[in-house]
């Protein structure tokens, strides 16, 4: 991953694949970090308080930042112990759409996770977004993007929008229920203050199904991707006790080793492409 990314091709839709989780087992970073060098995948965020992100943070800051974005990987529902199960969404949920939630210590929580990805990367994150999604919720959303504004007020991160592919299928509803949980507010108040945002997620799915279902899946997201959509992906080398999704990483990594693309060149073709890159030619202001 030494070469540098030349002039995008107008032609091309030049797509942001993002693997989720980094940190969160040494399983989940040797599939990012192999899968980064193979030039499948051209973003990945970070859960700078899980076991597994001092280390693999060193490996990542010796990938080429210019071809794999490393953004923060808001992560607000971390487990009790170690290997534990994460708690559920239901609680955060309620206590934000509620305005309950104590507004100094999320702030507190968000300001840290910040400070930690610089201090190992030394540098800003490329992106922010969340796990589970959280960071387009109601009181989350506004301090996060408080705390861009503050760090980084003229040349902020880009942030992960969450607007569905308008498809059918199995997973149209938990796409557009995503979306619901506040993207388009989110969208809204970066637009505001001139953070950039993603165009449209792809990728959401249950988790369920065969290596031949994901293919499918991917090969469903890739026919309707456009450029400066992010599909989001969570492959992983092994299984991490604790993690209920470890069958479907596995699945999703042989996937994503074995994919090819068309060639440059023809029509409709894909490029793995890292979204600061298409925002910096400002690519996606006319995709």
């Amino acid at each position: 991953m030494t070469d540098t990314i030349g002039p995008l091709e107008p032609t091309m839709r030049h797509l942001c694949v993002c693997a989720d989780d980094f940190g969160m087992s040494p399983g989940i970073n040797a599939a990012v970090l192999e899968l980064a060098e193979l030039g499948k995948i051209s973003a990945t965020s970070g859960m700078v308080r899980r076991g597994a992100w001092a280390a693999g943070a060193r490996a990542l800051r010796r990938l080429d930042a210019t071809r794999l974005d490393v953004g923060l990987h808001l992560d607000l529902t971390r487990p009790d112990a170690p290997d534990g199960p994460e708690p559920g969404l239901a609680g955060l949920i309620a206590r934000t759409y509620t305005r309950t939630v104590f507004s100094p210590v999320l702030h507190a929580d968000i300001r840290d996770q910040f400070t930690r990805f610089e201090d190992a990367m030394g540098r800003a994150p490329a992106f922010v977004d969340g796990h589970r999604h959280v960071h387009q919720f109601p009181v989350v959303r506004e301090l996060l993007v408080d705390e861009i504004v503050r760090r980084y007020p003229k040349s902020p991160p880009w942030v992960r929008y969450t607007a569905p592919v308008d498809r059918s299928g199995p997973d149209r509803l938990k796409a557009r229920v995503i979306h619901a949980l506040g993207g388009a507010r989110l969208v809204a108040l970066a637009a505001e203050h001139g953070i950039p945002v993603s165009r449209r997620l792809l990728g959401v799915y249950d988790f369920t199904g065969d290596v031949q279902g994901y293919e499918a899946r991917l090969a469903d997201w890739l026919a309707a991707c456009r450029t400066g959509d992010v599909l989001m992906c969570h492959p992983s080398t092994g299984i991490q006790p604790g993690d209920p999704h470890g069958s479907a990483r596995m699945r999703e990594y042989a996937v994503l080793r074995a994919l090819s693309l068309p060639p440059q060149g023809q029509s409709g073709a894909i490029a793995i492409t890292p979204l600061s890159q298409v925002f910096r030619r400002d690519e996606l202001a006319h995709a």
